[in-house]
């Protein structure tokens, strides 16, 4: 038989939401990638906190448990911290430079743009290309966190037998799956596409123009707002509201006094977003809009999106040019789709 696809990567996606973990295994092979393994472990509440760890050893014992449901073999992961966690800064340093050269330049750089003391951060940084104005110089992307962000995820790791590979920021996370998302479309990928993370308390906007990001911003807002919504008009549980937010069987005046107002709220901020983008001095219309999140599931909002905003809008999905392993259920990963997308950027690391 031929070996239509590789050996199983070694290293898995990992996203740590505000209220689950999400994992995804990608291979990539002679004939394309394929979905190795793939699992969601929704997390004790308030284990997390808008993105930060507040309870590691119950995430630890999240993550343990998803990767037993999702049966990898990988014992190394790819995570990410929230971009609202770094410091981005792009600079310029002289072409041609070698490795400890840039690195000495870049540590100078920090030293100036970092409001921490250095011993505080971790840093890294890319050569993004030559500098536009200036051929004898090129762009380096500076990042930094708190050494704490990184500490943390390494521990829930290591609580759960795994350990760190990869520490990326979730805004080039997206980017990077959107580089699957738009393959050999060179028409596509010219446009300017924005890119709407609804998580369950955080919201990001992703500007994303030829393959690359040319803005992010994060702000707290989520569908945790409408899982309490839920919980004080009827009565139910934080787990009850949730589920019952999901599958349905709520009283009749739940979609036109409680769904309905959280859809306008969708809107609202998402127009509240772009305006951010085009104050920040750009230039270039949106002319797409994707729906990314868990809180994008709720039926029909990428209608609604397209008629309150005006820019057209669809849900995304991660997954329309993967293969499967046999036993993955394809339609439930698909279903999941928007919400997987930092899962999946990370998993797409690991096969670089």
């Amino acid at each position: 038989m031929l070996e239509l696809f590789s050996k199983r990567s070694q290293i898995i996606g990992l996203d740590i939401s505000s209220t689950s973990v999400k994992l995804l295994e990608i291979s990539r092979g002679k004939l394309g990638m394929q979905v190795e393994s793939y699992a969601v472990e929704p997390l004790p509440v308030n284990s997390v906190n808008e993105k930060t760890i507040q309870d590691p050893e119950a995430v630890g014992e999240a993550v343990r448990r998803v990767v037993k449901k999702s049966g990898t073999k990988a014992n190394r992961a790819a995570v990410a911290v929230s971009g609202s966690a770094v410091i981005t800064k792009v600079i310029t340093a002289p072409a041609g430079l070698r490795d400890s050269e840039l690195e000495t330049q870049v540590m100078l750089a920090a030293d100036q743009h970092i409001p921490y003391a250095l011993n505080e951060v971790n840093i890294d940084f890319q050569v993004l290309g030559p500098a536009a104005d200036d051929g004898k110089q090129v762009d380096v992307l500076l990042a930094a966190t708190k050494t704490e962000n990184i500490e943390d995820r390494e521990l829930v790791l290591k609580l759960a037998g795994l350990k760190a590979a990869i520490v990326d920021v979730e805004p080039y996370t997206i980017e990077h799956a959107m580089d699957l998302i738009i393959g050999n479309d060179e028409e596509r990928a010219a446009k300017t596409i924005a890119v709407i993370d609804v998580g369950a308390t955080m919201t990001s906007l992703n500007v994303i123009q030829d393959r690359q990001l040319i803005y992010t911003r994060e702000q707290p807002f989520g569908g945790k707002l409408l899982t309490e919504e839920i919980m004080r008009r009827y009565g139910l549980s934080y787990q009850d509201a949730g589920r019952a937010k999901r599958v349905g069987g709520l009283p009749e005046d739940y979609l036109p006094e409680v769904l309905e107002p959280f859809k306008q709220s969708i809107a609202q901020h998402i127009n509240r977003y772009l305006q951010f983008y085009y104050s920040s001095s750009q230039d270039v219309e949106v002319d797409e809009i994707l729906l990314a999140g868990g809180s994008s599931s709720i039926e029909g909002i990428d209608g609604y999106i397209t008629d309150h905003i005006g820019t057209p809008s669809s849900l995304v999905n991660p997954f329309e040019r993967l293969e499967c392993r046999e036993g993955i259920d394809r339609e439930r990963l698909i279903q999941d789709g928007p919400a997987m997308m930092i899962a999946c950027g990370l998993a797409l690391r690991g096969n670089e």
